[in-house]
């Protein structure tokens, strides 16, 4: 029997299917990669792939297939959060979900964090130019989430919690040393020196260092892609 087709509909510039990138690394999975250009998307995708016209999207359960035509068998999946949870079905071997039911609920608990509380923060500042007070405030949640002396977010070993978070971290570190957002000129670097150089966030920091250590992200994340000044201008907000 012919092994099913992963086909992963992607875009270098998107934090969401960054994600699910992170997590295809951890895996070592095998998976035809498709780049969907934001500014110039073909007319196939939407009917074929993802009615939302989005990136990531995933076409699995057939023997493979043109990316641009995938067989009307397979299963189509789409949203970060559902993708991340279906690789690491795929894959139970790489860890990418604990098999222990409490550890499982831990790396739940946090990616719900990011989904209620990141995602809503980053786009009040980045894109609306909003406090950084509420914005800084957040991060602090999220940080009193990771275990004081364990690695990543639920533990030593890396998970989809980790995948979920890891391209905002990279982001915020990026955007804010190059003083790049809707908020006052000259914010960036202050909030950067906070949550970057600071004792207070000195567990975040490690954090940071600890995921971008892995060779998914060196893999996944790259810094000249993600010159935002640049995002601005093709429009940021549907990067992320």
């Amino acid at each position: 029997m012919a092994t099913p087709d992963i086909i992963f509909y992607t875009n270098k510039a998107s934090i969401y299917a960054e994600r699910v990138e992170f997590a295809f690394q951890e895996a070592k999975a095998d998976v035809t990669r498709y780049s969907i250009d934001f500014a110039n998307k073909p007319e196939w995708y939407a009917p074929r792939v993802n009615p939302a016209s989005k990136v990531p999207a995933l076409v699995y359960g057939s023997p493979k297939s043109d990316p641009e035509n995938p067989s009307p068998e397979s299963a189509r999946i789409t949203e970060s959060l559902v993708l991340l949870e279906f690789v690491a079905d795929l894959y139970p071997d790489s860890g990418l979900l604990p098999k222990d039911p409490v550890e499982r609920a831990r790396v739940r608990f946090f990616i719900d964090a990011v989904s209620t509380k990141v995602s809503p923060a980053t786009a009040a500042f980045f894109f609306r130019g909003e406090s950084p007070d509420a914005f800084i405030a957040t991060v602090a949640e999220i940080q009193e989430l990771l275990p004081p002396t364990a690695q990543f977010a639920v533990g030593d070993h890396f998970t989809i919690a980790d995948a979920a978070i890891a391209p905002f971290l990279a982001r915020w570190e990026l955007q804010l040393r190059n003083d790049v957002g809707k908020f006052a000129e000259g914010t960036g670097p202050g909030v950067h020196k906070e949550l970057f150089q600071s004792e207070r966030f000195a567990r975040l920091q490690k954090y940071l260092a600890n995921i971008s250590s892995r060779e998914s992200f060196k893999s996944s994340f790259d810094p000249g892609v993600h010159m935002v000044t640049k995002m601005f201008e093709v429009g940021l907000r549907m990067l992320w």
